[in-house]
């Protein structure tokens, strides 16, 4: 395939720990939008979040896992090889190096991110290096700061193939399919009370977690 076809994503998050309400998004995103890599990429101290639990290496091992073999889908380390917070600007520029100028690239985040969009680093610079692509939560609806209106102005569109026609600059809405209802948190909270997690991550995620004792009390 030539360099010039190619449709890449970026996909970040703590992935503390990743579970199957990511993985499944990611493979709905990447069918949806089209993209021939989908680079999920684990933040090891996200600015606008808690410190994580476990250590960023730990948590990439745990998405390696979590992958496999699943076509398209990068487990993408590079962020923990940079001191201090992980910027998504930062993480698309390099992207952006990597792929060219002319590649359509489009940075995935949830509606809760997208409400927080003004307080990121460098903002007006993510679109000139990617699109948006917010995920819809099903049911679940909030009106746009009016700073964030003005941040987005006339760079909405409706349909995925107009997102496509250029490489950077817009912003798309996403309703996935499946949308699990499942969050980290309630893992975390199960593993510390020895409650079962099954079904709720990939089994060899679930495995190295027991294994390693990540996320469970001590006594």
């Amino acid at each position: 395939m030539s360099r010039a076809s190619l449709k890449v994503g970026m996909l970040g998050g703590t992935f503390d720990p990743v579970h199957l309400g990511h993985l499944r998004s990611a493979v709905e995103v990447r069918e949806a939008l089209g993209l021939d890599w989908l680079h999920m990429i684990p933040a090891p101290q996200p600015p606008l979040r808690d410190t994580p639990q476990v250590s960023p290496e730990q948590r990439l091992a745990l998405l390696k896992k979590g992958i496999a073999d699943t076509p398209g889908i990068i487990a993408d380390g590079r962020e923990l090889r940079r001191e201090g917070p992980s910027y998504s600007v930062d993480t698309l520029a390099e992207l952006r190096t990597e792929y060219g100028e002319a590649v359509p690239l489009v940075m995935i985040i949830g509606f809760d991110a997208f409400l927080r969009l003004t307080q990121w680093r460098r903002v007006d610079d993510i679109f000139s290096l990617a699109h948006l692509v917010v995920i819809a939560r099903p049911g679940y609806q909030a009106p746009w700061p009016s700073a964030l209106k003005e941040l987005v102005g006339n760079r909405v569109v409706d349909k995925v193939s107009t997102l496509m026609q250029r490489p950077c600059g817009a912003l798309l809405s996403l309703s996935l399919p499946s949308m699990m209802a499942i969050s980290a948190t309630y893992i975390r909270e199960r593993l510390r009370a020895g409650e079962s997690v099954r079904y709720l991550l990939p089994e060899a995620v679930e495995q190295s977690i027991l294994q390693q004792g990540f996320y469970q009390t001590h006594e």
